[in-house]
C-alpha cells in the first residue's frame, strides 16, 4: 500500500489551503487504496480572510496546523513529523496559503523563500527520488525548491501569463495545461495539474485532481 504525505497550508482558499482541492485529494487517495498521513506546519498564518466578506480580520491570529485540522479531522501532525524515509510520496493542495503561509510568493513574487520545513521535505523528496504532487499554486513551492537544489522542474499552473513568467523567472519551466489534465516531469517526478487555477467547477476540478493522484501513485517505484 503506497504512504502517501499531503501537506496543508491552513483551511480556507483566501488564507490557507482550498478545501474543495484538499477533500478531493484525500477522497482520490482513499478510493485507490493509498494510505494517508496529513501534515500542516505549527506557526501562525500570514493573515485571517473573512470568505464572507472577502477582508482581512484585523488583530486575529490562527495556526496553521490548528487551522488545517479542521479538514484533517484532528488527524495531522506538525509537517517536522514528516520524513519521506517513511512515504512514497507527497501532494500539495494548493489555496492562497501556499503564496501565503507555506512561502513568501504573496509579498515577494519571484524572488520568494519557503518555509523551511516545507523546502527541507520537498528537497528531502527530491533527494531520495519520491514522486511528488502539486496543485493549483503549490507548482511554486516546486520551482524555488527544486531551483534551490540545482534542478530545472516542469510544471503547469494554467495558462495565467502572469504565473508563468513567475515560474520561468524563478528558474523553471512552465507549460500551459487545462484544469482537467495534468503534467508530468518524468526527470524530476513531479506531476502538476491547474485545479482552481482553471476549473469552472467543483466536478471539473475533480477530473484533473483524480488523474493527478492515479499518476502519482502510478510513478511509484
Amino acid at each position: 500500500m503506497a504512504k502517501i504525505g499531503v501537506i496543508l497550508s491552513g483551511c480556507g482558499v483566501f488564507d490557507g489551503s482550498e478545501i474543495h482541492e484538499s477533500v478531493l485529494t484525500l477522497l482520490a487517495l482513499d478510493q485507490m487504496g493509498a494510505s494517508v498521513k496529513i501534515y500542516a506546519p505549527s506557526v501562525p498564518q500570514k493573515h485571517v480572510i473573512d470568505h464572507f466578506r472577502h477582508k482581512v480580520v484585523k488583530g486575529e491570529e490562527r495556526n496553521i496546523l490548528e487551522e488545517s485540522a479542521r479538514i484533517a479531522r484532528g488527524a495531522i501532525q506538525d509537517i517536522t513529523e514528516a520524513n519521506m524515509a517513511h512515504l512514497d510520496a507527497i501532494i500539495f493542495p494548493g489555496g492562497a496559503g501556499i503564496a501565503k503561509n507555506l512561502s513568501t510568493f504573496s509579498e515577494k513574487g519571484p524572488q520568494c523563500t519557503l518555509l523551511p520545513a516545507v523546502e527541507d521535505l520537498i528537497a528531502d523528496a527530491f533527494r531520495q527520488e519520491k514522486v511528488l504532487g502539486f496543485m493549483c499554486l503549490a507548482p511554486l513551492l516546486a520551482v524555488k525548491a527544486a531551483v534551490n537544489i540545482g534542478r530545472v522542474p516542469l510544471v503547469t499552473l494554467g495558462n495565467d501569463p502572469e504565473m508563468a513568467k513567475a515560474v520561468t523567472m524563478m528558474g523553471g519551466k512552465h507549460t500551459l495545461c487545462p484544469a482537467t489534465e495534468v503534467v508530468i516531469d518524468k526527470k524530476n517526478k513531479i506531476v502538476t495539474t491547474p485545479a482552481y487555477m482553471l476549473a469552472k467547477s467543483i466536478s471539473e476540478a475533480e477530473v484533473g485532481i483524480g488523474k493527478l493522484v492515479q499518476t502519482v501513485l502510478s510513478m511509484i517505484s
